[in-house]
């Protein structure tokens, strides 16, 4: 079996070294480079399964090399390594087309755990045709249905694609301000309380199967368990 693919972006040579090394233990296949230009070139030539590439870097930056790749390819997974916080800036970043953030400094568990989110999103979209196991539910993210004992139940626009963020990220906490800037454009207060009624419903409409659950993780965002 062929391993992943990360292009890794880093400017800062030696905690790039630390991440290449820690993935590559993972049985990643690691191409580094230090500014966003050869990574431009890199890219290119051999496409990666996973961008990683950090925001501030010499010659090209993240954001701008971001907004280049998009324009010819929307759907291989970027993620933004980055210091700044601002939300504006993360807003900006899933603007110009990144799947995720990971905010410096971070460890290299977390890193690893947003690589295989992504990778599994990126799957669950190729099969986005097909229905897809959500313990005893079947789900259709295209038809916005889910199935139970041939039972199907339909979805809102909104419901299924808050199921189809949690889904990709099962057992694992998807951030909450992710979840409103890609489903809601902005991660405000009135929209944040949407987000809570269709939690909700959610919930009600998933209740046969007590094995699942979305849970609120306070501070942070949900996590669907099952």
């Amino acid at each position: 079996m062929s391993k992943i693919k990360i292009l890794l972006a880093e400017d800062e040579m030696a905690l790039g070294m630390i991440i290449q090394e820690s993935l590559e233990s993972r049985e990643f296949q690691v191409t580094l480079c230090p500014d966003g230009l050869q990574a431009w070139e890199s890219y290119q030539k051999a496409k990666p399964d996973v961008l990683v590439l950090d925001v501030m870097m010499p010659k090209k930056d993240g954001f701008t090399l971001a907004e280049q790749i998009r324009k010819i390819d929307p759907y291989t997974p970027i993620i933004f390594l980055t210091s700044k916080s601002q939300t504006e800036d993360v807003l900006k970043g899933f603007g110009l087309g990144a799947n995720d953030y990971v905010r410096k400094p971070f460890s290299m568990e977390e890193l690893i755990v947003r690589i295989k989110a992504q990778l599994n999103r990126q799957q669950l979209r190729k099969n986005q045709s097909d229905w897809v196991s959500l313990g005893k539910y079947e789900f259709h993210p295209t038809k916005q249905l889910l199935r139970l004992n041939e039972k199907e139940c339909h979805l809102t626009a909104r419901e299924s694609q808050l199921l189809k963020i949690l889904l990709e990220n099962a057992n694992q906490i998807t951030d909450r301000s992710l979840i409103l800037t890609q489903i809601w454009g902005s991660d405000d207060f009135f929209n944040a309380r949407s987000m809570d009624v269709f939690i909700t419903k959610l919930r009600k409409k998933l209740q046969e199967d007590s094995q699942i659950q979305i849970l609120n993780v306070r501070g942070f965002g949900y996590k669907l368990v099952c």
